[in-house]
């Protein structure tokens, strides 16, 4: 029986450049990730567009700790009251620290000099930090799971719905500069990686439970044949 739970992507920047998303099912909603400082307005305008609110939101799940996908996160907590959730992977990131920055190619070089991935947002503790019990949500009225992912950072997280589709933040990016834009069938490496061969793992490991469609934080999405190439070209580079 086919899945019915709605993945609405919210673009949190033009052509797809970065992106949060909405889990919905009936009247519960998860918001995986918060966009940049500031992004509430377009959360509720994604809600409002699925006749929800606010009180809809069961939970707020962060990929990583980045500004770029937990900026808004204690801005949207406020709003909904839904616990924020983090892996213990990335704590110090959600509470201040400078994140880990190894570019993957000339234009990572040159974002990393903006400082723009370094700026300060409203640091936090999630309200549940995860590290080897991975939840369930099918409790929050979505049949997905928690599953650690880790490669672009120690800590990074994805949700898989129970039909094969997975939001996997930046374990993988499409598109050209940030991501998104053009080329957005194109796989590639987000613009930082700690680890390639531990994103390659985590990709494999992805695959291996049943994925298909990957919604990306940055362009997508991606079929799994797509993710297969992708693999394979991070194999070549190694940790």
């Amino acid at each position: 029986m086919p899945d019915n739970t709605i993945v609405e992507t919210i673009r949190m920047l033009p052509f797809g450049m970065l992106n949060a998303f909405l889990l919905i099912r009936g009247s519960n909603a998860i918001l995986v990730d918060t966009g940049l400082p500031n992004s509430a307005s377009m959360v509720k305008k994604a809600l409002q567009k699925n006749g929800l609110d606010w009180s809809n939101i069961r939970m707020i799940v962060l990929t990583h700790g980045h500004i770029d996908h937990a900026g808004s996160a204690v801005q949207l907590g406020e709003l909904t009251a839904a616990p924020l959730v983090g892996h213990a992977g990335d704590l110090s990131y959600f509470q201040g620290a400078r994140p880990v920055l190894r570019p993957t190619g000339p234009f990572g070089w040159l974002f990393h000099k903006t400082g723009a991935i370094q700026s300060p947002f409203a640091y936090f503790s999630p309200d549940i930090v995860l590290s080897t019990d991975l939840p369930d949500l099918t409790e929050m009225g979505i049949p997905a799971r928690i599953l650690h992912t880790p490669g672009h950072t120690p800590g990074s997280i994805s949700v898989l719905i129970e039909d094969g589709r997975v939001i996997a933040g930046d374990l993988a990016a499409s598109g050209i500069l940030l991501g998104g834009i053009w080329l957005k069938d194109k796989p590639k490496q987000p613009p930082f990686e700690e680890s390639a061969s531990l994103a390659a793992d985590s990709l494999r490991m992805l695959l291996a439970q049943g994925c298909t469609h990957f919604y990306l934080g940055h362009g997508g999405p991606l079929e799994a044949d797509a993710i297969r190439k992708h693999i394979v070209r991070l194999e070549t580079l190694g940790a």
